[in-house]
Formats: C-alpha cells, structure tokens, sequence
C-alpha cells in the first residue's frame, strides 16, 4: 500500500482491516457490515469488500449476487479495476461485490508470481478515494485469505464465546505469523472480536475471561450479544444499525468502532 501521512493537507492511503476466522459461522460477515456501517456513522468513508465466494456480505447489504455483472473475481483475475465494480449500497457504504464465479478465482491465481499480493495492488488504485477498506474474508486459509492478509494493515479475529470456537484460532495466528514474516511485516493483530455472547452463560463468560490470556492479544469490547436481530437484518438488504437501531447488538458493534477510532 502507499506510504501513509498524518498530515492534515495530504491525502492518505485508507486502513486496509481484515476480519479473518477459517471457521465459519462466527459472524464474520455480520461484523463486517456491522462495523462498516457504524463507521459510516461516524463519518468515515467506507469500502467493504466481499471474498468469499459464497457472497453472503454481498446478499446482506442488498445486492443480489446472481445479478452482479462484474464482481471481485474480475479485479483478481485482471479484467477490471477495483473501481470499476464498485457498488453504492444503503447506510452509506461501498462494496465490492462476490459472485459464485470467485469460487474458481484460487485456481486462476496459485500459477500466477506474487499471486498473495494481487488484491494488494488492485487496493492501490483506491488509495485516497476511502477511509477504512473493511476485507470480509473466506472460511479458510486458502489463497484468498492469504490475499487479504497481505494487503492489510490490521487483522481482527470474530471468534463465538464457545470453547470449540478456540479451534482453529491457533491455526490461523500461525498462518499470520508466516504472513508477518514472508508477505506483510507490517501486518498487526488488533485483537479477537468476541461474538455471539449469551452474558447469562457461565460457559460463555469463562470463554470469554480465558481468550485474551490464551493468545496472548488484546480482547475487543464490548463483546457481541447473541440476538435473533442479527439474523433479520440481511433479509432486508442492511444492518442490524438501521433494522434494529436501539437494539443492543447494534449498540455493541457502534462502541467496537468507536474505539477503532483512534487507529484509523
């Protein structure tokens, strides 16, 4: 990414975050919207960007995916520019969209030199255009992943409060570690995103006491409650911000971005 500048008087490159997890169902998706909007709120311009090839952020913010003529399997393969499949989506946010097409984007890339920093270069061309790019990463490590990590600055985790939910995270911080090493020194881990809490669970609050010493990494607060409202909002195209504005969940996801703040 190009160099970043304080100055109040130079444009600057955006904040590249990736929210990664290889397990699935761990409202990543539902972070990742829900994050984008609160920072929208607060005034910050914002860039979502769908990787994974079954588009579900995509289908939340209310495009259909199976209508989308250009997606970002085109600007990985090299027959468009990031801004030229940009789509303008409800609570003031961008995207770019996935498609079911992306699913064969891996094998299109693994032959490819330097086929980890594509998404990196294609990010580029969007440079001063937005403030915060948010990457909304595939259930796996594959190379689509590995594209995501090497183009961010910043990683955060969404992790469920569940024991079996530890699964996988030691994986995945291995992962980044050869990515720190090898792709992106610059890459930093800003923390596990505690989600799908049930305060009322002494399992959860266990889970959720143990995480941050287990990994040694900082814990996001608040945590994310478990509501049904979550699962409502994609199926009006927006998120729970603007379907459930008061709900506590909604608030949870505000006070997360707020504290983003200062990193941005």
């Amino acid at each position: 990414m190009a160099t970043r500048s304080r100055s109040s008087d130079v444009k600057r490159a955006p904040t590249v975050v990736a929210l990664a997890n290889q397990k699935g169902g761990v409202a990543k998706t539902t972070s990742v919207a829900s994050i984008g909007a609160a920072l929208a709120e607060l005034g910050r311009r914002v860039l979502l960007v769908d990787l994974d090839p079954q588009a579900c952020l995509t289908f939340s913010l209310g495009v259909d995916p199976d209508t989308v003529e250009r997606s970002i399997h085109d600007v990985l393969t090299g027959s468009a520019e990031i801004g030229d499949v940009v789509v303008t989506c409800e609570e003031g946010l961008d995207l770019v969209p996935s498609a079911i097409d992306l699913a064969g984007a891996e094998a299109m890339l693994l032959p490819r030199p330097g086929r980890e920093y594509v998404l990196r270069s294609a990010l580029e061309g969007v440079d001063t255009a937005y403030d915060v790019v948010l990457l909304d990463c595939s259930p796996s490590l594959g190379v689509l992943t590995l594209n995501a990590l090497t183009a961010a600055d910043a990683l955060i985790i969404p992790m469920p409060c569940e024991m079996l939910s530890h699964r996988g995270v030691g994986q995945l911080l291995d992962t980044v570690a050869d990515v720190q090493k090898i792709l992106n020194r610059d890459l930093e881990v800003w923390g596990i995103l505690p989600t799908l809490f049930d305060g009322r669970s002494n399992h959860a609050r266990e889970v959720l006491a143990d995480v941050g010493e287990r990994y040694d990494l900082p814990v996001l607060e608040p945590p994310i409650p478990k509501t049904v409202r979550f699962a409502e909002a994609p199926a009006v195209g927006r998120s729970i911000l603007s379907t459930a504005r008061t709900s506590k969940g909604a608030q949870a996801y505000r006070d997360v971005a707020t504290s983003l703040l200062e990193r941005l």
